[in-house]
């Protein structure tokens, strides 16, 4: 099969034959006024629920699971990590469960590249604790977390943690030893707890700016030095409620092009209209502004993002290149996660997930999307 369409990088007309991998890249020459660009699909390594489908809920249906993934595939995503957040053992399990099976036998599951668990160990502080329930929390559990493991069936990829927490060291350098990946996060650690964590192998860190101290030491601060901290990658919430525009700027600059990581944190209103719905045993309200809240609160729960409108954000708001803004959704989360044959873009090798996309006024509106090859969405 063959697909055609302008390179982000060089604004070069391509022609890209594949299969279930990419086979060739060859320039076009030729006039064509066609505009629409061609791109590896996005991957979403954060994402707690979509299209009214909590992940968050052992009963959530399989088929509401599938629904949400066909969403997430007219936004551009071709992989994904489904969030478990901070509950009871019994529930987490249930959860993981649930989306395992999912997985394994829904015809969509190839999309499911595996699961990211944030919390339960995390910080009970508030600020830290963000819009997790502190009933919940609870120090490292390495037995525990090997049952989480269990009943993912082997593919939980990411765990976000506080550091500073009893046991933790010892955690971080079990699990990334077994191959997970670990993300500093909803923590208020010391200097001394995040410099020890990225020494036992933490890599990342999770929706850098938010879930953290509303009033913290001008430095040092848990903050600056995530950012300074080269051997972290950072993730972000690009929607325009998590983050000022000062902070992402900064963050982009310290990060830079290639340690940037675009999420969206959504949850379950995302792509929904007003109203209110649950994330797990929490009620979250998605306001008319576009925010998603605890009911009744004012705290952040997730966001109603798609992927495609972050990368959008992010070249509007920080300035950054069509070609950068995509690393950060593409080959930037691959390389956090160490995930094979998605680091190198449009090269041959690589899986054949692939965006088609117009772009007009700085907004991306996806036309196509592709997954091992195959077409899932067409506009």
């Amino acid at each position: 099969m063959k697909i055609t369409g302008i390179h982000p990088a060089n604004g070069q007309k391509i022609e890209v034959t594949f299969s279930r991998n990419i086979d060739r890249v060859e320039p076009l020459t030729g006039g064509s006024d066609e505009q629409t660009y061609l791109a590896p699909a996005w991957i979403d390594i954060q994402v707690n629920g979509f299209a009214g489908v909590d992940y968050n809920s052992p009963e959530t249906s399989h088929e509401a699971i599938a629904r949400s993934i066909h969403a997430q595939f007219a936004a551009g995503v071709a992989r994904l990590l489904p969030t478990v957040v901070t509950g009871s053992r019994e529930r987490t399990l249930g959860c993981l469960r649930n989306l395992a099976r999912a997985r394994s036998t829904l015809a969509e599951g190839a999309a499911i590249e595996g699961f990211h668990v944030e919390g339960p160990y995390i910080s009970s502080v508030e600020g830290p604790l963000g819009a997790h329930p502190r009933e919940f929390v609870r120090p490292p559990d390495l037995d525990e977390f090997l049952a989480f493991q269990e009943a993912a069936e082997g593919h939980i990829l990411l765990m976000t943690l506080a550091p500073e927490l009893p046991g933790a060291l010892r955690f971080i350098e079990k699990v990334t030893a077994m191959g997970v990946k670990v993300s500093i996060g909803h923590s208020n650690a010391t200097i001394e707890d995040i410099q020890n964590a990225v020494s036992a192998g933490a890599s990342l860190s999770t929706h850098l700016g938010n879930a953290s101290l509303r009033i913290m030491p001008r430095h040092p601060n848990i903050m600056w030095e995530q950012m300074a901290e080269d051997r972290l990658m950072a993730s972000f919430i690009v929607d325009g409620f998590h983050l000022p525009l000062s902070f992402l700027r900064t963050g982009w600059r310290a990060k830079g092009a290639s340690r940037f990581i675009l999420i969206t944190d959504a949850s379950t209103p995302a792509a929904c209209p007003p109203g209110t719905y649950h994330l797990g045993a929490l009620e979250v309200e998605l306001h008319n502004d576009g925010s998603i809240r605890l009911a009744g609160s004012s705290r952040l729960a997730g966001s109603a993002l798609a992927l495609c409108d972050a990368i959008s954000n992010l070249m509007r708001d920080a300035g950054v290149s069509l070609s950068d803004a995509i690393d950060a959704s593409t080959k930037n989360p691959a390389t956090a996660l160490n995930l094979p044959n998605r680091q190198k873009g449009l090269g041959v090798g690589e899986r054949a997930d692939f965006v088609r996309f117009t772009l007009r006024d700085g907004r991306i509106s996806i036309l196509e999307t592709y997954l091992d090859g195959q077409q899932v969405f067409h506009k």
